[in-house]
């Protein structure tokens, strides 16, 4: 059946060359597309190796390979490296594929543990204090009402810039730029600094929304091997010798999912490598901020070629969106750009209330909260993983937990699911197609605030790890 497939596939994108127009490599996806649509290549169906199809053709193999990218930006085939090309289907995607989201659609009774999100605090009532004086003040009114510069106006600049420092680290206003939130600056740094077809390492492990992004953007991700600190210099190295790479992108301050931190040893070797190979550094802060006296970022190595993306998304409040990009004063102008092509500029309003909170000390003193929350809560359920591997750091509002074997993470989670818990697994944070490691992250930061549902989740899991009932036992 399957050599018949290959034959009419052959025949059908055969025709299409020859009668089709455009280049060839189009010509090629518009048939296999047509034939998709007409239901004549079926939905599960393995495209022809690119070889193959190539040497039955007479094209080259990077013809087949564009032609199946396009496909594969329409949504109608999915690659898997080592395995081939097929027809997408319904079930056939993985969690990479669907990209990863902040707000749960799940019915409400599913207690929600895998994701990492603010917790609740003071924060509504501080909000609904601060409109209330910005309703007494008719020219802030007006200011905000209008168009602003992109990077921001200078005071939101100097506001952002010292929510940036830490440390040695001292950044200057007229080195930030404001965003709507850290995703919205990664989203930013891609569009404004790399192009389509750019390559970019990160973690082998990484965060999700880069991998939306980067697939959004044409850009292509190369996983790096990890250690318990992190990213590997050696690994960096060794990719930056056998690629053409354009820019690093990292966490290394409570990596997620992994939690590890870089120590000052190992950032310096990662900003030699990346100076080495002239490569740009995209440093993603969304968790470091949670730690108060942290490690000087990348960003103090190589202040040159590291663009530090922060937010107010952990600390303050997720929802007002706020959050700020610092980069060397040569790329200023390319990520402002990039700013205005997506919203013109951030969004006054929102960035009023955080800059007013940050010159009154409100949001430190909201930082504080959510530092304590993260701690409570993570006491209150530590004492029922105990027996099982596991990582986490003082500040991370997660744990990352080792499924053991034989057990797969994608059981636990589905067994979980069916108890009405929810779970992230590796899968969700995997660079390209390789095999992932058999992990769970488990988050402390369900928005129900009910400390007894935190615990029984937490057992939960636990329970469906083996804890307790022998479940692993020979």
């Amino acid at each position: 059946m399957a050599v018949k497939t290959n034959i009419d596939m052959v025949s059908i994108v055969r025709e299409g060359l020859s009668s089709g127009q455009g280049v060839k490599y189009k010509r090629l996806s518009d048939a296999i597309e047509a034939g998709i649509l007409d239901g004549v290549i079926e939905p599960g169906c393995k495209l022809p190796p690119h070889r193959m199809l190539a040497d039955n053709l007479g094209v080259t193999i990077g013809t087949i390979s564009r032609a199946y990218g396009e496909l594969e930006k329409l949504g109608l085939v999915v690659a898997r490296v080592g395995d081939g090309t097929f027809v997408r289907k319904r079930g056939l995607e993985r969690k990479r594929d669907e990209g990863f989201r902040n707000f749960s659609d799940e019915p409400r009774q599913y207690f929600d543990m895998s994701r990492n999100t603010h917790i609740p605090g003071q924060e509504t009532a501080f909000l609904a204090q601060s409109f209330q004086t910005l309703a007494n003040n008719p020219k802030v009114l007006q200011d905000i009402s209008l168009y602003t510069p992109d990077a921001g106006l200078p005071r939101y600049r100097a506001a952002g810039a010292r929510w940036l420092k830490q440390r040695e680290f001292a950044p200057s206003p007229d080195q930030v730029i404001c965003v709507n939130g850290g995703q919205h600056g990664l989203l930013c740094a891609l569009m404004g600094l790399l192009r389509p077809g750019d390559t970019v390492v990160t973690e082998q492990l990484t965060y999700p929304g880069l991998i939306t992004a980067a697939r959004m953007l044409g850009i292509r991700l190369i996983g790096l091997d990890m250690d318990d600190e992190g990213v590997l210099p050696s690994a960096l190295e060794e990719v930056c010798r056998t690629h053409r790479v354009s820019a690093l992108y990292c966490t290394p301050t409570i990596q997620n999912p992994t939690t590890a931190v870089l120590s000052i040893a190992r950032r310096e070797a990662v900003a030699k490598v990346c100076r080495e190979h002239n490569l740009l550094i995209l440093e993603d802060e969304a968790h470091g901020v949670l730690v108060e006296d942290r490690l000087p970022p990348l960003s103090y190595f190589a202040p040159e070629r590291t663009i530090l993306i922060s937010s107010l998304s952990k600390a303050v409040s997720a929802g007002l969106r706020v959050g700020y990009l610092h980069a060397p004063q040569a790329l200023m102008s390319r990520l402002a750009a990039a700013l205005r092509s997506t919203c013109w500029m951030a969004t006054p309003l929102t960035l009023e209330l955080a800059t007013t909170w940050i010159e009154n000390g409100t949001a430190a003193y909201l930082l504080q909260q959510q530092i304590y929350e993260v701690g409570r809560r993570k006491a209150l359920v530590e004492d029922l993983l105990a027996g099982l591997a596991y990582k986490t750091h003082l500040n991370s509002p997660h744990f990352w937990i080792e499924v053991p074997e034989p057990w797969r993470a994608s059981e636990i989670e589905a067994e979980l699911k069916q108890s009405n818990y929810l779970v992230a697994t590796a899968e969700a944070f995997a660079v390209g197609h390789a095999a992932v490691p058999q992990f769970i992250r488990a988050s402390i930061c369900n928005t129900s605030g009910d400390d007894q549902l935190l615990r029984e989740g937490f057992d939960a899991l636990a329970t469906a790890l083996g804890k307790g009932e022998g479940r692993f036992c020979l």
